[in-house]
């Protein structure tokens, strides 16, 4: 798969029974387990698409996870897979940084409008080790895609409000980090209102989550709740 750099991207997934209790208001456990499978689709099939990365480890315990995962090629860690997003990134650090790996990039299985071009210019503004490059969530809050080479050169911690920390455990660690906003890896989806956002952005992708969305009808349920600001 690779051109270049040895980068692995890793994506961290906890079961998807139960997953998504957030947006419990407006979706039933049924649909909130297949919102999540579909996010998680639409992510891996635009990191396939970029032969820059060596390869693409999901770290997970969940059957239909580890399904998906190994369909589309991917490598599956079990390694910090029931530790939290932050554990299980951090236990794909240590495998890879065993491997000898040059770097890791994580990224989310809930950014569903993640494109191939948008990893790629977060590959593209990469310097030589040891660096850190950072795209953070559209509200500049959460930290979305976090590449770091080697793969344990910055202390991770991801949570709602991770991103500004990030830049300051890259700064501490004497590497001054590079920011790359780009609005598909931006746009993760935690809260309903987070829905009605995806749903409004332009132009139309079709992936796969927006046409369940759509189909389902759930779309015209989220939009309704969430009418745009004036």
């Amino acid at each position: 798969m690779s051109t270049g750099r040895d980068i692995w991207a890793v994506v961290p997934v906890k079961e998807i029974e139960g997953a998504k209790q957030r947006l419990a208001e407006f979706l039933s456990p049924d649909q909130r387990r297949t919102l999540a499978a579909t996010m998680l689709r639409d992510v891996l099939r635009a990191l396939v698409q970029v032969r820059e990365l060596a390869g693409i480890a999901v770290v997970t315990l969940d059957p239909h996870a580890s399904e998906l995962a190994a369909k589309l090629g991917a490598r599956i860690i079990t390694e910090g897979a029931r530790d939290g997003h932050t554990g299980a990134v951090t236990a794909a650090g240590r495998v890879l940084l065993r491997e000898r790996r040059d770097g890791m990039l994580t990224v989310p299985g809930d950014i569903p409008r993640i494109a191939a071009s948008e990893v790629r210019a977060v590959l593209a503004a990469h310097r030589p080790g040891p660096s850190f490059t950072i795209a953070p969530a559209h509200d500049e809050k959460g930290s979305n895609a976090v590449l770091l080479s080697p793969p344990n050169s910055v202390p991770l911690r991801f949570g709602e409000d991770s991103f500004f920390p990030h830049l300051d455990a890259a700064r501490r660690a004497g590497i001054e980090p590079s920011i790359v906003p780009v609005p598909g890896i931006g746009m993760d989806i935690d809260h309903p209102v987070d829905l009605a956002a995806f749903l409004r952005m332009t132009p139309r992708i079709e992936t796969e989550t927006l046409i369940f969305l759509e189909e389902s009808g759930l779309s015209a349920v989220i939009l309704a709740a969430f009418p745009p600001a004036l």
